[in-house]
């Protein structure tokens, strides 16, 4: 779960079953809620559970502070249906209020030159 955590952190969007997101989900909120006392102990917490000092901070400087104001509910799930070669049930895991950043390549300068 740590992992899956870590990812989220991170990518600021995941895409898992959802059983796996539900797992990931209690952990996050768990994270956020701990995080939210900004203490020295509670980012050493923070660390120990999910073994990351690099995620930690990114957890600490912008998860955090976007997360001010909310009482909790801080990531949701959004059931995707089922995944083609198995079955399994997919979802979507992000955070409230947070937008992740766009995957998709621009094109060059210079490929838009061309078409023009």
């Amino acid at each position: 779960m740590a992992s899956l955590v870590c990812s989220l952190i991170a990518e600021k969007r995941i895409r898992t079953t959802v059983a796996k997101a539900k797992s990931a989900q209690r952990s996050a909120e768990r994270l956020v809620t701990t995080a939210r006392q900004g203490t020295l102990a509670a980012r050493r917490r923070v660390i120990s559970r999910i073994g990351r000092p690099a995620q930690a901070a990114e957890l600490f400087e912008t998860v955090v502070p976007a997360m001010e104001g909310r009482p909790g509910g801080f990531t949701r799930v959004i059931r995707l249906g089922r995944r083609t070669g198995d079955g399994a049930e997919m979802a979507l895991l992000e955070w409230v209020g947070i937008i992740p950043p766009d995957k998709r390549k621009k094109p060059k300068a210079a490929d838009d030159a061309k078409k023009s």
